[in-house]
């Protein structure tokens, strides 16, 4: 039991004294309306009310006139005491069945058998048609005088329910070979030794009460989520993994380009520095910063002879023309064909507004430095 869990898919077998068995013979009907008239005679024949039991039915044999069924019910407190332990480890088994059927599937599962074998410290018997358990009876004593009374009697009853007494397969458990002879005197045919299964047939009598059943379904709803959980969280823990991965390897690539840029400072700093010093020498060595080739363009720039440069000066960072105009118009005129000039396209020329004079002429100043 330790090592069941709560989602594993197993079957409970009970013993024949926690059930009850009884053989039906009943007229074949509809298949659809068969379940529910088995359903009525069980509940008639059983000493207990629908709710307090749990019944499945099985098909013995079948022709067109007559169905002989083997119903057994089980009491659910009766049930739910045996199952206990595994109940409160909030274990529900896939099936409830009887361990006598078991057996007697695997080791009958055409004809008449009597299975002799023990449960806990007592001695049992079933009688079986086709795998199906029909009759079952607890046996008092394992002594050959006990045993010469009572299997005689488990005959009558077979026989009163319709089973013919004689039974080509007689099963005894290896467990019980000492009861060999007088179980082979008893029936006068011989007894076969049977071992424990590993694992024993599939039947499909079931006795999973419906609550256990919606408990199962619980169960394994849960499990479904918490599967489901478990793999979000793996989903989760895995980009969540890359992600850290992918920062690693930006701080690794980071590192690098700054020990790049390191070993690389030495000839920035020489390209800088050499901008600069050619930056410092343009107004000496190109000749569109030659003053004579400014003023040559200003000149060209001018828009009438009535626009005129009263001043020039010229620095290595910046030129400053002062003029005077007879009209405010004319020197904004000259303030845009200078702009315009190819020649002076070097300069970024900029232009306060001019003071008119008491004559109405205005006075201009524009600086122009390098761009």
């Amino acid at each position: 039991m330790p090592l069941l869990k709560a989602e594993d898919n197993f079957v409970f077998s009970l013993p024949v004294s926690a059930v009850l068995a009884q053989r039906f013979c009943l007229p074949t009907v509809d298949p659809t309306e068969f379940p529910e008239m088995v359903r009525i005679q069980i509940e008639k024949a059983l000493p207990f009310s629908p709710e307090e039991v749990t019944t499945d039915f099985e098909l013995i044999e079948q022709n067109e006139t007559e169905s002989v069924i083997s119903a057994v019910a089980v009491q659910n407190q009766r049930l739910a005491e045996i199952a206990a332990p595994l109940l409160e480890r909030g274990l529900i088994p896939r099936q409830v069945t009887v361990y006598a059927a078991q057996r007697a599937c695997t080791h009958a599962p055409e004809g008449r058998a009597l299975l002799i074998y023990p449960e806990g410290e007592t001695l049992v018997s079933a009688v079986t048609e086709n795998g199906k358990v029909s009759l079952t009876r607890t046996l008092d004593s394992v002594e050959p005088s006990q045993l010469q009374m009572e299997l005689p009697q488990l005959t009558l009853s077979a026989e009163l329910q319709g089973i013919t007494a004689s039974f080509p397969n007689l099963l005894l458990d290896e467990t019980c070979y000492q009861l060999r002879e007088t179980v082979q005197g008893i029936f006068d045919s011989r007894a076969e030794i049977v071992s424990v299964e590993t694992p024993p047939a599939t039947v499909k009598l079931n006795l999973l009460p419906e609550s256990w059943k919606q408990q199962r379904l619980q169960l394994a709803r849960r499990g479904e989520w918490r599967k489901r959980l478990f793999q979000a969280g793996g989903a989760y823990a895995g980009v969540l993994l890359l992600f850290l991965a992918y920062l690693v390897y930006l701080r690794v690539a980071v590192g690098h380009l700054d020990r790049l840029i390191a070993s690389e400072n030495p000839q920035t700093e020489f390209v800088r520095a050499a901008d600069a010093d050619w930056k410092a020498l343009a107004p000496a060595i190109d000749s569109r910063y030659y003053p004579v080739e400014v003023l040559l363009h200003l000149f060209q720039s001018l828009p009438s002879p009535d626009v005129r440069i009263t001043a020039y000066n010229q620095s290595a960072r910046q030129i400053s023309i002062d003029g005077e105009a007879n009209s405010a118009t004319l020197a904004y005129q000259f303030f845009e064909k200078m702009k315009k000039d190819p020649g002076l396209q070097i300069f970024r020329f900029d232009m306060a507004s001019p003071r008119i004079l008491p004559n109405d002429h205005a006075q201009f100043r524009l600086e122009g430095k390098p761009k």
